[in-house]
């Protein structure tokens, strides 16, 4: 792992192999009623399966959220967990759908443009953070602000904050001259990242990076953030300190981030992940067909042969 002393290069080749990808987010909610008034009518995931207090949803059949009803409360604010999770479209125009259906129910979204990515931002009704991401690495790259670089340079070398306004005008004309508002997500659509709440960047990096075995991408302490993920932009993890230092795990029976998912290709992946976690004195528990972890913070993730 790396040293927890401050350091900004942290670039590196993957150690896991490129066909590694994120599986399910499971979030514990207070409601079935308020979660799907989000994550069904506003997100357009399909509800899957129902057993008991279970909901699985997702598109085209996939499976990308499992919720867990029967919180006693909402996301506790400024503790370790989940900051948002990211559904990828494989569309700008299905972006622009759902723009549709949020504005339709006038719930309150963040369009953000990341030159890398176009992003709406939004959360449900117990404060677990959604992103609608559609993938735009051909725009530009990603610069380091702690290096006197800009945030982004666009593909013609120009600056880019990396969180200028989406104009919505200009997306939704991806819906054409006479549109068919989509009341759900289409086949495609997949988990594409998740962002988490640490307290300490250096210590994150050398987990998600040298544990897990995920690439070093950009460690920004200017921005207190982080990020990790395979051989392109934009991120498949990524870790901030927003929550504060002594941030800590919120008390039983919150709303939030129970565990997300990591799928690896084959069990050899896996072992060489166990023998890392193992070295570095992580947490190990067994499952069916993979292992359960924590990261340094308390976060779980369970990493599944698939």
């Amino acid at each position: 792992m790396i040293d927890a002393s401050v350091q900004t290069n942290v670039k590196s080749a993957p150690l896991i192999p490129l066909t590694t990808k994120l599986g399910p987010v499971h979030l514990a909610v207070t409601d079935r009623a308020k979660a799907l008034a989000i994550w069904q009518d506003v997100v357009g995931l399909d509800l899957i399966a129902e057993t008991g207090n279970v909901l699985t949803l997702g598109a085209g059949g996939l499976p990308l959220i499992v919720l867990e009803t029967g919180a006693i409360r909402p996301v506790v604010p400024r503790s370790i967990g989940l900051y948002h999770l990211a559904i990828h479209v494989p569309k700008r125009v299905d972006l622009a759908q759902f723009a549709v259906r949020a504005l339709q129910r006038n719930v309150r979204i963040s369009p953000t443009d990341h030159l890398v990515s176009e992003a709406i931002y939004l959360w449900d009704l117990d404060g677990n953070g959604i992103e609608i991401t559609f993938e735009t690495p051909w725009r530009g790259t990603l610069g380091d602000p702690d290096k006197g670089q800009t945030y982004a340079v666009t593909a013609d070398g120009k600056p880019h904050s990396g969180r200028e306004p989406i104009d919505l005008d200009g997306l939704l004309a991806e819906l054409g001259d006479n549109p068919t508002v989509a009341a759900r997500m289409p086949k495609g659509t997949r988990i594409g990242h998740v962002h988490v709440h640490v307290n300490d960047l250096a210590q994150a990096m050398g987990f998600y990076r040298d544990v897990i075995g995920f690439a070093g991408f950009l460690m920004i302490h200017s921005f207190g953030m982080g990020d990790v993920g395979l051989d392109y932009m934009p991120h498949s993890l990524a870790f901030n300190i927003w929550s504060g230092p002594n941030a800590t795990l919120p008390p039983a029976g919150s709303a939030g981030l129970r565990w997300f998912t990591i799928v690896v290709p084959d069990d050899s992946v896996l072992d060489a992940i166990r023998r890392r976690l193992a070295a570095a004195g992580a947490t190990v528990d067994p499952l069916a067909n993979g292992i359960e972890t924590r990261d340094p913070f308390g976060n779980r993730l369970q990493l599944l042969v698939g």
